[in-house]
């Protein structure tokens, strides 16, 4: 049975929240009890949030409201700003999305009104992480994407870089290899824009690279990458990004089938852990030392591990760690020969799987399930799996095709847009060469106006021809450098919008032929230039793609309303539901229940796809 192996989210890992100091808490309590309403009641409530965020959040989360109240009664717009980012942050602590969403919303709305840059990008930085830790990649990357623009509104490379990382994570957990790569080069390129040098920031990205390069399966090129990384985190002695590193580089090891190694990291990783407390690190070091005792088949000793684990991710992991748990247990029972226990967690990884739309691990799960049902002797429904496995396994192929496309395309893009920049800046060096060729002309003229009484007319005129020249030439300079901004701008927007059209892809060549590929990509991008929201325009585009598609489901299922009809059409472009909810302006519960309706009408049965059935239709 395949294993997959947890993997420590780096560049999006919580701050370690240090204990607090009870007296501390209790002295600024009484001051703030003591002060007058004003500015510093406000940041002495938000320093008692700080202080009992882990020891008290009932009390963190009182004075937190307090701080808004506060602010608003005293119209003090910065304090706003903080207080409701302080709200988020409280709430990603302890996994709320709805009211992380709904606080960071009211944070970045603040913000953008009072111009309060460098608190934006930490509203939509941080946001960016959570929405990654669900598994809403497109969201993530969206609130990236604009964090990214601000730090280079900025001109801040550090929280550029941090950006740029943070990106790369969010490609690295969407399975795009590639742009993380690209997007880790672009990290280290802003550190190296700044005048003191960060080896902290330098070995995370060395590691960040290491990491790439394993789940590329280049693990020879990631090991010394990941041992650079970590012989910095020694000598500097950060225990943190120690222990993230021992994981990765176990995690190469055991890709490697080195097992000794393997475990020989994933424990000074865990010791590292459990001496500071980290449950967010000693969660998928169980995790992963269980994968090794399940490849080395000692089932019993890997179950341990594994349920332990859980017992903390379950609580603080991503939900993409949670379908891997639910494959790993049913893998150990598998091995143990408990058919019974590995159908049934199987079929919880199978669904969560199906949820968020990850068809990697849902292919897998199919794959690995067709085994125990092939075990069981049940042949009809074990080749039912194998034939789900191969269809997932045909799509994903196309999206990976689809992927090396807009990739060569991204590539080109922005090496030609990097051209013309490289271009316009040697312009912009020569204006002003030729500027400072007019300085010393002046210095000449000027000099020669002080020897020649004689030509005081002509050096006047020449100085006025040369004050002209030279408002003409800054004119220039002044137009170069806003066009090398507006080329900056739009090559920035450009992958935006080409990142966008990737995703576009993904939905579209899910279903379509390879053949008239390229000509689909076009039509969409045309659609969505005329109407985004025209339904009308999507359903023409749809039947031009999906011809007899409206009439096999109506001649099959004539009972079909068309809002189901509709659904069908999204479900055929194998969408998520979340992007279905989105496209249709109903909750995720609703789409829930229009699939159950429809399952039922289109009488489904339980072991049956929904999802496989409209994609044969």
């Amino acid at each position: 049975m395949k294993k997959n192996i947890l993997i420590v989210i780096i560049f999006l890992m919580p701050f370690i929240l240090c204990s607090q100091n009870t007296k501390n808490l209790d002295s600024l309590l009484l001051v703030y009890k003591n002060q007058s309403v004003g500015i510093k009641k406000i940041n002495t409530a938000e320093n008692i949030f700080i202080n009992s965020r882990q020891t008290n959040p009932k009390l963190a989360l009182e004075y937190l409201h307090k701080g808004v109240s506060l602010s608003k009664d005293l119209n003090f717009q910065e304090g706003l700003d903080q207080s409701y980012t302080n709200l988020g942050l409280y709430y990603v602590n302890y996994h709320n999305l709805d009211s992380l969403r709904f606080y960071f919303s009211k944070a970045k709305k603040s913000c953008l009104r009072n111009d309060n840059k460098m608190l934006l990008f930490k509203v939509l930085y941080r946001w960016a992480k959570a929405e990654n830790l669900e598994g809403n990649f497109e969201k993530a990357l969206d609130l990236n994407n604009n964090s990214i623009k601000i730090a280079y509104d900025l001109q801040n490379g550090l929280k550029l870089s941090d950006a740029h990382q943070q990106k790369a994570t969010i490609f690295l957990d969407n399975g795009n290899y590639n742009n993380a790569l690209r997007e880790l080069i672009l990290a280290s390129k802003a550190l190296d824009t700044l005048e003191k040098k960060s080896p902290l920031k330098e070995a995370i990205i060395k590691v960040g690279v290491g990491r790439t390069e394993t789940l590329r399966n280049n693990y020879l090129e990631a090991i010394p990458n990941l041992e650079d990384g970590i012989s910095i985190f020694e000598n500097i002695g950060h225990e943190k990004w120690l222990a993230i590193s021992y994981m990765e580089l176990g995690n190469t090891y055991y890709s490697l089938k080195d097992y000794d190694n393997a475990l020989l990291y994933y424990n000074k990783g865990l010791e590292i852990s459990k001496d500071n407390k980290w449950n967010y690190f000693i969660a998928p070091y169980l995790e992963n030392i269980g994968a090794v005792y399940l490849d080395t088949e000692k089932y019993d000793k890997a179950l341990n591990n594994f349920f332990a684990s859980n017992k903390i991710s379950s609580k603080h992991g991503s939900i993409n760690n949670q379908i891997i748990f639910f494959n790993d247990i049913a893998s150990a029972y598998f091995g143990k020969k408990d058919y019974n226990n590995a159908l049934k967690n199987y079929n919880k990884a199978i669904q969560i799987a199906d949820s968020i739309g990850s068809l990697d691990n849902l292919s897998d799960n199919y794959k690995e399930r067709a085994e125990v049902f092939e075990a069981i002797h049940n042949y009809k429904k074990a080749t039912l799996d194998y034939k789900k496995h191969i269809l997932l396994n045909d799509s994903i192929f196309d999206i990976a095709k689809t992927k090396q496309i807009d990739e060569l395309k991204t590539q080109y893009e922005t090496e030609k847009k990097e051209h013309q920049i490289l271009l316009q800046n040697k312009e912009i060096d020569l204006l002003k060469q030729k500027e400072k060729n007019n300085n010393l002309q002046r210095l000449l003229l000027g000099i020669g106006f002080l020897l020649s009484i004689i030509g005081v007319y002509g050096v006047r005129q020449k100085l006025k021809r040369n004050r002209l020249e030279k408002e003409k030439l800054d004119n220039e300079l002044a137009f170069k450098k806003k066009e090398l901004t507006t080329h900056a701008l739009h090559l920035a927007k450009k992958n935006e919008v080409l990142e966008g059209l990737k995703q576009k892809a993904k939905e579209f060549n899910a279903s379509d032929n390879s053949q008239n590929g390229y000509q689909q990509l076009i039509r969409t991008i045309n659609f969505d230039l005329k109407d985004d929201n025209n339904w009308e325009n999507f359903t023409k585009y749809f039947q031009e793609v999906h011809k007899d598609f409206n009439s096999v489901v109506k001649q099959k299922f004539p009972e079909v309303t068309p809002n189901e009809l509709r659904l069908m059409s999204l479900l055929k472009m194998n969408l998520s539901s979340k992007e279905i909810a989105n496209i249709l302006n109903i909750s995720p519960a609703g789409i829930k229940k229009a699939r159950y309706r429809l399952r039922k009408k289109l009488n489904i049965n339980t072991d049956d796809s929904l999802q496989d059935l409209v994609l044969r239709l």
